[in-house]
């Protein structure tokens, strides 16, 4: 059975950031049961609700995994010794990318979640790290993490197993979805695009935008 831990749920509020901007990247890791509605962890803001939050942008997960790869490029680096440094709400060890599916349905506590995108790297998280060339890296190497919409609602806490009960796409993982769109690896795989398009788990945003590439 596919399984990860969760080592850290976290959240965050918004503040001022860049760009005349307010951002809620930085967040914390928090104690005990916390629930899971709709739109997300309770308590949990996001500033830019174009591009972040809503159903099917409840919940960010980074995997844990990738911390170490990262630790190679800046050893000293003071937000990667714990979770927390990508913005995301769970921090996890054992699923990454090329191990969940688009549509990927997961007992995270007591709410059920399902995978409906991957994350796409933005400027706000290199402007956070002070590491400007991140979001190419995360891009490069497909290291994305990766979105749940709420299928029940409910309430988790870090230590609890983040249990794979569903998975209807297995051909699609996460890491082939990202690569296909955001790395460009339609180019040389176009008869792909009629069915990320037509995907109906994977969330139209990223359907629009397999539509657009068909289209020309």
């Amino acid at each position: 059975m596919t399984s990860a831990l969760i080592r850290a749920v976290l959240a965050g509020t918004i503040v001022p950031f860049a760009r005349g901007e307010g951002s809620a990247i930085a967040k914390a890791p928090r104690q005990g049961l916390m629930r899971i509605g709709w739109l997300g962890l309770e308590g949990d803001e996001q500033a830019d609700r174009v591009h972040h939050g809503g159903p099917d942008k409840a919940l960010h997960l980074y995997p844990f995994d990738h911390y170490a790869r990262w630790r190679q490029d800046a050893p000293d680096h003071p937000l990667l010794g714990a979770p927390g440094a990508f913005g995301e709400n769970l921090s996890t060890e054992g699923l990454t990318e090329d191990q969940v599916c688009i549509g990927d349905r997961f007992r995270c506590g007591s709410a059920l979640l399902e995978i409906s995108q991957p994350r796409q790297p933005c400027w706000k998280q290199g402007h956070r790290m002070e590491w400007t060339t991140l979001p190419k890296l995360m891009v490069r190497e497909g290291r994305s993490g990766w979105y749940f919409r709420v299928v029940e609602e409910g309430k988790v806490q870090a230590g609890n197993a983040m249990v794979l009960l569903e998975r209807p796409l297995p051909d699609w993982t996460v890491k082939r979805v990202f690569d296909l769109l955001i790395g460009g690896g339609w180019k040389s795989e176009p008869e792909a695009l009629p069915a990320l398009r037509d995907m109906a788990l994977l969330e139209k945003g990223w359907r629009d935008g397999a539509a657009s590439l068909i289209a020309g």
